[in-house]
Formats: C-alpha cells, sequence, structure tokens
C-alpha cells in the first residue's frame, strides 16, 4: 500500500480523497493555488504545497509544478479526482516516468477513451450498442454532408476529444451543415487543441444513463449498476439518481455483461465511467467513457455500499477485486444527488464571495460533501459546484422525500446558490413520476418562475 499520497485537486473531491486515505492509515498532500490557501483540504491533509496563482492554468493544470511538489514531499502516489488532471493522458505517463502511481488508468487507454471515436469503435467491437455514424474521424464537410443523408438527418456531429458538450452541434438539414461542421471543429480546436469531429444519428429526448466500473490489474472487472443523469443544463449535470429508474433489471444485466467483455478487452484499469443515451423506446447507445472517478459517484457508494474512491486506491496498489469488494455487487434502495452551485436559481450567474453563513444538513440517510464553510471564500476562478447533497431511502419515494427535508435545512447565506431550484424540481409532478429527458430543464424553468 502507498505510504503518502498527492491529491492533484481542490474543493469537495480533494477532502474525499483525503477522507479514503485516513480510512486506509495514508498521509496526504495538499496542491493549492494562493486563491484556495485557506481552503479546508488544505487545513486537513497532512502536508500542503502552494504550486501557483489562482488561475488553474498556472496552479492545478501545471503538471511540473503538480509533479515537483509530489517529489519534494516523497509523495509514491497521485489521485487527480475529476477535471483537471483527471483525463490528461501526458500526465499519467509524466507520473510513470516519474516512479509517481498515477490513480487512474494507464496513459494509453486514457488515451484510447479520450479519442471519443476510437472510443466508440472498441466499444462496437465488444458488443456494447451504440448509435449508427461515421466509421472515423469526417474528413471533410462535404463528406459529412453525403454521410449525414446516409444516416438520416438529425445527426450530431461531435469533437473527437471532446466533452462537456463544446466542439458538438445538431444538425437537422443538409444545408446547414458545412457552417456548423467549421464552429463545430473551431471551438474543438480551440478546446482540445484537436478539431477533429465524428458523426452520430441524433437521439431526440434522450435520457443520460452511465454505468460505474471497476477493474483491477488482473484482469477482472466488476459494474455497480447505473445511473440516471438526465437532468441537465448545457450538458452539465443538475441531479443524479441511482439505480435509473428507467433501466430494467434485464436491461442493466444485459449491458454490464457486455460492458465487463467491452474493458477487459481494451485493458482498461481502475474507476471509469460509461456513458449511454437512451431513446424513447428504451434502448442505449453509447456515448463516451470518461476515465476517471465522477462528480456523481456517491449516490452509486450508497445503493452498492462500496467506497469508490477507497477501491481507486487498493487497485492502483495492485490489489484484486475480490479482494476489494469482499463479495458479490447487490443493490439496495435509492439515491439522489443535488449539485449545489454558487449561481443564482433563475438566471445560472455565477455568484463567488464570501459564505456569511452556512448550515448543513444531517440525519438518517443525508450525505454532504462539500469544501464551504461559514466565512469561507469561494473564489471566481474555478467551478461553481460548492456542494454535493446525497440522499439514500428504501425506495425513490423516501430518497426524494429525505431530499426535500435536507433541501430545506441546507442554509448557505452570503452568496446565491441552486438550492431554491432544486426544491422546485423535487415538488415537480414530472420528476416524481421520472418522466423527464435531457432537455427537461429547458421546458420546466418557465413553469419555474411562474410559480416562484
Amino acid at each position: 500500500m502507498f505510504q503518502k499520497i498527492l491529491i492533484a485537486n481542490r474543493g469537495e473531491i480533494a477532502l474525499r480523497v483525503i477522507c479514503a486515505c485516513k480510512e486506509l492509515g495514508i498521509a496526504t498532500v495538499a496542491v493549492y493555488s494562493e486563491a484556495d490557501r485557506n481552503s479546508l483540504h488544505v487545513r486537513f491533509a497532512d502536508e500542503a504545497v502552494c504550486i501557483g496563482p489562482a488561475k488553474s492554468a498556472r496552479s492545478y493544470l501545471d503538471i511540473p509544478s503538480v509533479i515537483s511538489a509530489a517529489e519534494i514531499t516523497n509523495a509514491n502516489a497521485i489521485h487527480p479526482g475529476y477535471g483537471f488532471l483527471s483525463e490528461n493522458a501526458d500526465f499519467a505517463e509524466v507520473c510513470q516516468m516519474s516512479g509517481i502511481t498515477f490513480i487512474g488508468p494507464n496513459p494509453d487507454v486514457i488515451k484510447l477513451m479520450g479519442l471519443k471515436q476510437r472510443a466508440r469503435e472498441a466499444m462496437k467491437q465488444a458488443g456494447v450498442p451504440t448509435l449508427p455514424g461515421s466509421d472515423g474521424i469526417l474528413p471533410s464537410p462535404e463528406e459529412a454532408v453525403v454521410l449525414a443523408e446516409q444516416i438520416g438527418l438529425p445527426v450530431m456531429i461531435k469533437a473527437s476529444a471532446g466533452g462537456g458538450g463544446r466542439g458538438m452541434r445538431v444538425v437537422r438539414t443538409a444545408e446547414e451543415l458545412p457552417n456548423l461542421y467549421a464552429q463545430a471543429s473551431a471551438e474543438a480546436a480551440a478546446a482540445f487543441s484537436n478539431g477533429d469531429l465524428y458523426m452520430e444519428k441524433l437521439v431526440e429526448l434522450p435520457r443520460h444513463i452511465e454505468f460505474q466500473v471497476l477493474a483491477d490489474q488482473h484482469g477482472n472487472v466488476e459494474v455497480l449498476g447505473e445511473r440516471e443523469c438526465s437532468l441537465q443544463r448545457r450538458h452539465q449535470k443538475i441531479i443524479e439518481e441511482a439505480p435509473s429508474p428507467s433501466v430494467t433489471p434485464e436491461l442493466r444485466e444485459r449491458i454490464i455483461s457486455s460492458l465487463k467483455k467491452a474493458m477487459k478487452d481494451t485493458g482498461y484499469t481502475n474507476a471509469g465511467t460509461v456513458e449511454f443515451l437512451m431513446d424513447q423506446t428504451g434502448k442505449l447507445y453509447f456515448i463516451e467513457v470518461n476515465a476517471r472517478v465522477q462528480v456523481e459517484h456517491p449516490v452509486t457508494e450508497f445503493v452498492t455500499g462500496i467506497d469508490i474512491v477507497k477501491s481507486q486506491i487498493r487497485i492502483a496498489a495492485g490489489e484484486r477485486l475480490d479482494e476489494i469488494l469482499g463479495g458479490p455487487v447487490t443493490l439496495r434502495g435509492h439515491a439522489i444527488e443535488c449539485r449545489i452551485n454558487a449561481e443564482h436559481p433563475e438566471t445560472f450567474a455565477p455568484s463567488p464571495g464570501r459564505v456569511t453563513a452556512m448550515n448543513v444538513p444531517g440525519g438518517i440517510g443525508v450525505r454532504v460533501d462539500t469544501a464551504a464553510y461559514t466565512d469561507g471564500v469561494i473564489p471566481p476562478y474555478y467551478d461553481s459546484m460548492i456542494a454535493k447533497l446525497i440522499t439514500h431511502g428504501r425506495d425513490r419515494d423516501e430518497a426524494i422525500a429525505r431530499m426535500r427535508r435536507a433541501l430545506d435545512m441546507f442554509v448557505v447565506e452570503g452568496i446565491h446558490t441552486s438550492i431554491p431550484l432544486h426544491q422546485r424540481i423535487l415538488v415537480d409532478p414530472e420528476f416524481h413520476s421520472a418522466d423527464f429527458h435531457t432537455s427537461w430543464l429547458n421546458k420546466f424553468m418557465p413553469q419555474a418562475k411562474a410559480r416562484a
């Protein structure tokens, strides 16, 4: 087992990794920017190293600074969390060359999964259902038009190296494709230094379903069920739950079987999430693999009883999955997660600033992952999420009831938060009946404003 782990991240996920390390008896090193000097992850780590100014490009994304911090503190492993360097194959490779264990997949697998079209081809070969689309990178707008007409409009063009909705365009007519192709390619090149695009058939009003995977270094793969992630705004998730209300036991077992083969065939190790779209007939289609721990991992932890972050660390240390999991994976009850963001609940405008008062809810079946605290400052330089509120119940109704109670008791003053938005969603009849899709919030917001 590792003696000391450096956490190459900030905020709640850095605290989450510190908690896992403390339970495993592993010393921790926090890295922080000048803006995060008074952050809780700095306080609760065993050691802390300032790696640069507030801008992430000169601190949390600065590979030489992160590696130097690991070397001067004698850390023998690095946990990247999510975001920042978590899916950076070059960073994983530098860790490897420096004799430091990267707690995640190996660099070659990260590269494979980061190129969405190559990942799609690998999944297709393993029997995972994929959408009709291009067999490779689109060579030109002209050939894209021909392919779109063969597949059948509407289609989606996507950045091969993309994520978060960037480099993505919906194409409904052949005439608009060349212009949208140019826009998507330019956006992808600016965001990912790679303007390559591929094409898929567009699924109208889909649900977003993802499966949590763990894979050890001995060829063993386990799938910890699925999560429902359809409530989104601009491709950013707002509420997640496990298991999905729309996935039947038969469909779950069929996808799990194909994913075990796919992940083993690609040589995948550590934690990962395989994302799917569900069409209106209930069919699932692969879209991408996130080669890291997800923001929404706590809902899976609640329904399986498995600590995913501790599992990541133990897998990286060479342990076998059967030792880590201790038996077959079973799903118990239902869990829901609300992402609490520092933003206005109606306009979504960012709301950084000082937290003047804060009360965190508790009680049976309630978990809060946060690095915010009274008199703490939410800086304007990073992601707006300040907390994750997670509830668990015997069934979905009880999980919803506990979430409503917890939201009512969650107080954050001094800044705007998304708590009022979550409160409105949780009482909506369509949410209660799980009658939603990835565009549902666009329809909900005018109704929410009318009721406010």
